[in-house]
């Protein structure tokens, strides 16, 4: 679904990606796991073309995304949503404004099938009967939920989580967590979840990948990944849990 092919870049005169070699399989969460400010989230955003590499290639099933511009670059955009780490919900739109905003930029459709689609994406999420509440009166569990619900109302087929737990108590992390689980269950999009929560991610996850030192250090199933041998990801995986 999505390959990365030697992918470097520099930011700030600073290097970040120092030739990126990544496959992510279609239909599976795929956690991206790493020290914070490795370059983790510059990944997530060279996946969707919001930057582009210095060297190497972003394929996005079969098609070359990295010098794609314009009309072209969002036609494939159309197949991403993404859930940013505060949700990036509009302040003056309530929660139902917020969730058919998408659908009504993008898609010519009545007003009945708006009402359908986003009612029954804020069910989805747990969010029923909270449409006329603004994003001020929410807590930050509900404001994540609603940006599930607006990234998931246009059926994408692939979403991107930029760290989906940023700032919220263990608890409430697992719900969400869990939330993302049972969302990726019913409409089997392809996930990419960037996260600092271990171990949680390791029982949510059907792939981790680590970024070190701008490179794919280790990629492998959930279970394989932690029986990994190698030092450095043991110390990192240890001091995380």
């Amino acid at each position: 679904m999505i390959k990365l092919v030697g992918v470097e870049k520099t930011l700030g005169g600073q290097p970040v990606l120092c030739g990126v070699d990544l496959t992510i399989p279609a239909g599976k969460l795929t956690t991206i796991i790493g020290r914070s400010g490795g370059g983790k989230s510059v990944l997530l955003k060279h996946m969707i073309g919001l930057l582009q590499p210095d060297r190497g290639q972003v394929w996005v099933d079969g098609i070359e995304i990295s010098r794609l511009r314009g009309k072209a670059l969002n036609e494939v955009r159309k197949r991403f949503a993404m859930l940013f780490q505060g949700a990036a919900l509009f302040d003056s739109l309530t929660v139902f404004e917020n969730v058919a905003f998408p659908l009504r930029e993008k898609l010519r459709l009545a007003d009945a099938e708006v009402v359908r689609r986003v009612e029954g994406m804020l069910e989805q999420v747990g969010l029923s009967g909270m449409g006329h509440k603004f994003p001020a009166e929410l807590s930050g569990g509900m404001k994540k939920r609603a940006g599930l619900a607006r990234a998931l109302v246009m059926e994408p087929e692939i979403i991107l989580f930029d760290e989906p737990t940023t700032g919220l108590d263990p608890l409430m992390a697992k719900t969400i967590h869990d939330l993302i689980v049972a969302t990726h269950r019913t409409f089997h999009f392809t996930a990419i979840m960037v996260s600092h929560e271990i171990p949680e991610i390791f029982s949510i996850s059907d792939w981790v990948a680590m970024l070190k030192d701008g490179k794919i250090a280790a990629m492998a199933p959930s279970a394989e990944f932690q029986r990994t041998t190698d030092p450095a990801i043991r110390e990192f995986i240890a001091i995380g849990a």
